[in-house]
């Protein structure tokens, strides 16, 4: 695994990529968060906090990771090297979790800068420190756990086809639907007493409770759960292809 992992990070960082997926997303946060007018707007929000960030971030990701994963195995497929690597001692799961893993490293450096957007918030505070440090950082946890599920999607979606395009807007679908499609299902109060229970099959209810700093088991395990889901599914799809 660890193999895979290193060949992933090299060929991330060897090629625009990396520094593509960095920029975009620091970008990104940084104008709306800090530049654009509007309610987004850290400076004009007249409290200390950061959960415009982690309003923004997911919606950023739903984009940013499907096109970081898109081509984990569907330039594989499409070059006929996952055969080449399927000789080599390497189980299934050992090459799944190489690019897994080598997604997530990529993505977390690409979070990791934002980290100073609290020293900010702590300073700009009034008074001084002004700010909720540990509801701040259990947001950046869910954050964290929210990156694996999307992340697990784009590579299950990249073994659908040898076409990235297509891996990318199965990924961005997918991920979307997870986050925001039950809620907006839930929303519509046509299911009488089930809209709660179709809430809670999205990640956006789960996400929001472990950003309210309350870190229940029961948030650990769906996202958990997700993410074993679609990497179980990512698996047999690799091995129909051998």
């Amino acid at each position: 695994m660890l193999s895979i992992l290193s060949k992933e990070l090299q060929s991330f960082f060897a090629s625009p990529i990396a520094y593509l997926v960095i920029g975009v997303y620091l970008l990104i946060n940084g104008l709306f968060l800090w530049v654009f007018e509007g309610e987004l707007n850290i400076l004009n929000a007249g409290f200390a906090d950061l959960s415009s960030y982690f309003y923004l971030a997911p919606w950023v990701l739903v984009f940013l990771i499907p096109a970081v994963t898109m081509k984990s195995f569907s330039e594989e497929l499409n070059s006929g090297t996952l055969e080449l690597l399927k000789t080599k001692p390497l189980s299934f799961w050992n090459i799944l979790l190489g690019k897994y893993f080598g997604a997530m490293l990529l993505i977390g450096v690409a979070i990791l800068p934002t980290v100073v957007y609290v020293y900010s918030i702590y300073k700009l505070g009034n008074p001084v420190g002004n700010i909720k440090l540990g509801t701040t950082f259990a947001s950046f946890f869910g954050l964290f756990l929210l990156i694996t599920t999307y992340t697990s999607i784009g590579i299950f979606a990249s073994t659908l086809s040898k076409n990235q395009i297509v891996a990318f807007v199965v990924a961005v679908f997918t991920c979307f639907f997870f986050y925001h499609g039950f809620e907006a299902l839930a929303s519509f109060d046509s299911m009488g007493g089930n809209d709660y229970l179709i809430e809670q099959i999205g990640m956006s209810a789960h996400y929001k409770s472990v950003g309210n700093g309350v870190i229940d088991t029961r948030d650990l395990v769906y996202f958990l759960s997700i993410t074993i889901f679609f990497l179980f599914i990512a698996k047999k799809n690799l091995e129909r292809e051998s």
